[in-house]
């Protein structure tokens, strides 16, 4: 097990396999440990910063779905099973996605599950309990799903507003609350859905990964089955921002930790074919909010590239310069340690890469 005697950068991914953990002070010299729920499918993995547990939504075809928690880096774990109430008739197909709440809810988490819904803890983990509100959505009847099913797989909290939260569902859109999940209200106005007779409806749109700034004036930004999209008044509405882009397909979206302008892309050729455009595998990046691109290749391979990258495969660190990160489904993870401009081959023998997410541990 690694030594976190001083302040260290920790790199969590979720594979197919199981959870790996790797450590830096430097972002240079990693040290790798794990792999932890060994052959589980680790949909997402977090580090909370709030008490420096590590979560990860384990999912197994027959064992089950369980919430994994470890409050001592990995060294041991307590498994906590994630269920619909029997009296709903649901059953539980995957984790996709957790979430910690606000600073100011210290034991508040959210976890994102197939078949679309929200589950919420207010202790901890310690017992969880389906929003119901969203389950019983008067439009759900008309939900489909995508091609890895009908998922819950973002959650958004606004910390510029209590009450105000997100999610994003596929193949049904954004929906919002402004009353902590009493109400639940489609937001996708603006976004785009070329598989429908109706381009843009009220819901139905496929997006693949929903992120927000931080700051006074957050910003949502959403890399969509149909394009990359920003929205500066909460989801009200939605503005394209594809144009620069080689692809309006991809899943994996990441925003600087302290440029709320700053988001990173890596656009996928399109739903039939989901490798990188030409080959060429590269990342981009907009220092503008997406009104311009820039490919960032230096140090990624630039012929042959048939590799995917999953909608939870990108992330950032809160360091200075930003180091970003991404995992892809042939077990690579690439690192940028000056914000993208030029990047290296961190590990390269993992089983597929499901989730990238990073933490700082200063103990």
């Amino acid at each position: 097990m690694m030594s976190l005697s001083k302040k260290r950068i920790l790199l969590l991914a979720g594979t197919k396999k199981g959870l790996f953990l790797f450590s830096s002070t430097n972002r240079r010299r990693w040290e790798r440990s794990g792999p932890f729920q060994a052959g589980r499918e680790i949909n997402h993995a977090i580090y909370d910063a709030r008490d420096g547990r590590i979560w990860a939504a384990a999912n197994d075809s027959w064992f089950g779905c369980e919430l994994a928690c470890s409050a001592d880096l990995g060294k041991t774990w307590h498994n906590t099973p994630l269920k619909f109430p029997g009296p709903s008739g649901m059953k539980l197909d995957r984790i996709w996605h957790i979430e910690p709440g606000r600073a100011g809810e210290p034991r508040v988490l959210y976890a994102g599950v197939a078949p679309a819904a929200l589950f919420r803890t207010e202790d901890g983990g310690q017992s969880w309990n389906e929003v119901v509100t969203l389950t019983k959505h008067p439009t759900r009847e008309r939900w489909h799903p995508g091609a890895g099913g009908l998922c819950l797989h973002s959650i958004v909290v606004d910390n510029s507003r209590a009450q105000r939260l997100f999610v994003g569902i596929s193949a049904v859109g954004v929906f919002r609350t402004e009353d902590d999940g009493a109400s639940w209200h489609p937001a996708n106005q603006g976004t785009r859905a070329e598989f429908l007779p109706e381009k843009y409806p009220e819901f139905g749109q496929c997006v693949h990964k929903l992120l927000m700034s931080d700051g006074e004036s957050p910003v949502l930004f959403q890399q969509n089955h149909c394009g990359v999209y920003r929205s500066a008044d909460a989801g009200k509405s939605w503005r394209e921002i594809s144009a620069g882009l080689p692809s309006d397909f991809g899943f994996p979206l990441a925003i600087h930790p302290r440029q709320p302008g700053t988001i990173y892309v890596l656009p996928l050729k399109g739903a039939e074919f989901r490798c990188p455009p030409d080959g060429r595998l590269r990342v981009f990046r907009s220092r503008d909010a997406g009104e311009t691109w820039q490919a960032l290749a230096d140090g990624l391979p630039q012929e042959n590239v048939y590799a995917g990258i999953y909608r939870e495969g990108m992330a950032t660190d809160t360091q200075d310069p930003a180091g970003i990160y991404f995992g892809t489904n042939t077990g690579k993870i690439f690192s940028s340690a000056d914000e993208g401009d030029t990047w290296r081959l961190l590990a390269d023998d993992l089983p597929p890469v499901y989730s990238v997410a990073t933490g700082i541990v200063s103990r």
